[in-house]
């Protein structure tokens, strides 16, 4: 499939049948001539259908890439992250004020809660035209017609899974949509993923297990399965679903050192599971689905070139180009406001320049490590970054003999005085391993072109251990989690150890950045309200009161200290997250735009006294 092709078939799909969740105008409606580029004539044949699949995966892709990118909406919503923009008010700190349906959701300096709005109806806009087409088309062998059903249905679940634990109830579009349509319902959340479900078991045994790296396998399908179960409270099917990707034979979890900096024995092998030329290796057996983002490469499962994953930009501390907030222990600035080639240390080049977007808690970088032998938290190879790590490098203070040439950065000055004037942005430690990616576009680096993980094995691991603990069978459960541990050099746990807690920490310790952890919070909040199950804590809630009390805000407040203690910043913006956040708002302009009938709000927000009863059947 040659790249040409498949950006074309991108730029077709996107002008077709656009929705009015996204908004709908006037000149969309005015008939246009027909493009050769249009589904009549690329949803022909396989290869066509082909390129279909792959805008998909494209659109998916561009969760985890970009200058703030979207996926730091989904960590700030949890335990693991803050918005570290200090120095506006905008940037999504006080929920409160700022998460509201007519507010902005979608901008690098807000968040991106209205993307992943109308990003996920894209995808499943392009889903619908794949399932839709693909009935009438001829000449294709039914092996083929099969494969390609079961993995447009993989996309359209996913950006469904997705929705239905961002936003809950939601519309659910099933066919290709090819007029204005102003007249969408909201159907309730199990209903959509009990068809979601329905789907994909349907279909799943048409899906190869082995693929290109990028395309959508079997094991991807079962692996989104396994959540799909998970959300409806259905624990055994979890429990076939995940393992039937754990027992099938291609897949295992890597555990020997791998691929490039194989040789480099200061590096471990979980080093070489987040290096970009890795991800997709023949070697790799650990990954279940990826994206990917190559820079000048024409791979068969690529989608074209995006613009980086820039994580070094948006994860890392705001203190690798010269601050005044950073001072040297003789009260002189340690890093020059630009660093050129002169420099004798490069901090850019070791660490990359960030900003401090999606800024690390305590949780995230000391709470959950209960293991020194761990290698995911390990400095000494590397993999684990601080800023004692950074050197002072101005030129200047060599040229003036000042001693802090060259020394570690300090925090605190020889008076106890602290030397940092801004600790939230520009002071955390960080996992280099999994935020480090060289750039050869920006000076200085952000985070260049690599592939991205979504799924891969670790994960499903870790889904069966939750499964398990769902039914109180402790010993099956840590078997899993000690599977991901052990791996990681950790001391295996004892099933008396056993909790929710015990799961998400280690979903923390494993998956950071890599899992879209406020859905996964919101999934497992609606599921302590439907089985009245408690929690780790005792404490048990209830679908008549979840945007009220539910297990989400609590886990949230019980582990960020920013939230928990209504951090305020040196803007002044006050940190702060409500009950309702479990939902996010429902984007005001698409209820306005749905003027046929009527989109309901999330309660909490304005415009939820409207509300009418959610469809109980998925209407088309």
């Amino acid at each position: 499939m040659n790249k040409i092709f498949k950006l074309a078939f991108l730029l077709s799909v996107i002008t077709i049948s656009t929705m009015v969740l996204n908004g709908c105008k006037k000149d969309w409606l005015t008939p246009k001539p027909e493009s050769i580029y249009s589904p009549e004539n690329t949803l022909v044949d396989v290869p066509g259908f082909n390129a279909a699949l792959v805008a998909c995966s494209g659109n998916l892709r561009n969760e985890w890439y970009g200058d703030g990118a979207p996926n730091i909406s989904e960590q700030i919503f949890s335990e693991e992250n803050v918005e570290g923009t200090d120095d506006k008010t905008g940037p999504a700190q006080n929920m409160d004020n700022q998460i509201k349906p007519d507010a902005q959701l979608n901008n690098v300096d807000f968040n991106h809660i209205g993307w992943f709005w109308a990003q996920e109806y894209v995808g499943i806009r392009e889903a619908n035209v794949i399932i839709t087409r693909l009935a009438a088309a001829k000449g294709i062998a039914d092996v083929d017609k099969n494969r390609i059903l079961g993995q447009a249905y993989f996309f359209r679940a996913y950006d469904y899974y997705r929705l239905t634990n961002q936003f809950g109830d939601v519309p659910c579009p099933t066919h290709e949509v090819t007029t204005a349509k102003v007249d969408f319902v909201t159907v309730k959340r199990e209903v959509i993923l009990t068809q979601m479900k329905a789907d994909l078991e349907g279909t799943v045994a048409a899906v190869p297990w082995v693929v290109d790296k990028g395309d959508v396998s079997r094991a991807a399908i079962y692996h989104l399965l396994t959540k799909i179960d998970l959300a409806l409270g259905l624990f055994d099917d979890a429990i076939t679903a995940s393992s039937a990707v754990i027992n099938q034979g291609s897949y295992k979890l890597m555990k020997t050192r791998f691929g490039t900096d194989a040789g480099v024995a200061s590096k471990n092998v979980i080093w070489d599971l987040h290096r970009p030329d890795n991800k997709s290796a023949g070697a790799n057996t650990e990954v279940l689905y990826l994206v990917t983002d190559r820079l000048g490469s024409a791979g068969a499962f690529e989608a074209s070139p995006g613009p980086g994953i820039q994580t070094m930009r948006n994860g890392i501390p705001f203190a690798s180009v010269g601050l005044p907030n950073i001072k040297t222990p003789t009260g002189k600035l340690g890093m020059p406001a630009t660093q050129g080639g002169a420099l004798e240390i490069d901090n850019l080049t070791l660490f990359g320049r960030g900003i401090g977007r999606c800024r690390l808690t305590s949780y995230s970088y000391q709470d959950i490590w209960d293991d020194n032998k761990d290698l995911r938290h390990d400095s000494t190879s590397g993999n684990w970054m601080y800023m004692e790590n950074i050197r002072y490098n101005d030129l200047g203070l060599k040229t003036s003999n000042d001693t802090c040439y060259g020394l570690r950065f300090r925090l605190y000055g020889p008076t106890g005085n602290i030397l940092c004037a801004d600790t939230l942005r520009d002071w955390f430690p960080w996992p280099h391993y999994k935020l480090f990616i060289p750039d050869t576009e920006n000076n200085p680096q952000r985070g260049g072109h690599t592939d991205w993980y979504v799924f891969r094995l670790a994960e499903t691991y870790l889904l069966r251990a939750e499964a398990y603990v769902w039914k109180g069978d402790l010993v099956n459960a840590v078997a899993d989690i000690n599977a991901v541990r052990t791996r990681a050099n950790c001391s295996p746990y004892t099933a008396a150890q056993m909790s929710m807690a015990t799961v998400l920490d280690e979903r923390a310790r494993e998956l950071y950045f890599e899992e879209p952890r406020k859905t996964e919070l919101t999934r497992i909040a609606f599921i302590y309200a439907k089985t009245g199950k408690p929690s780790y804590t005792g404490k048990t809630y209830t679908l008549a009161n979840f945007s009220t009390d539910n297990f989400f805000i609590d886990r949230v407040l019980e582990r960020n200290i920013f939230y928990k203690k209504n951090f305020v910043t040196v803007h002044g913006d006050m940190m702060k997250i409500s009950p309702f956040h479990v939902l996010w708002p429902i984007p005001q302009d698409a209820i306005n735009a749905n003027t046929g009938n009527h989109i309901n709000q999330n309660i909490g927000y304005s415009g939820a006294a409207n509300n009418v009863a959610a469809s109980d059947k998925i209407v088309d």
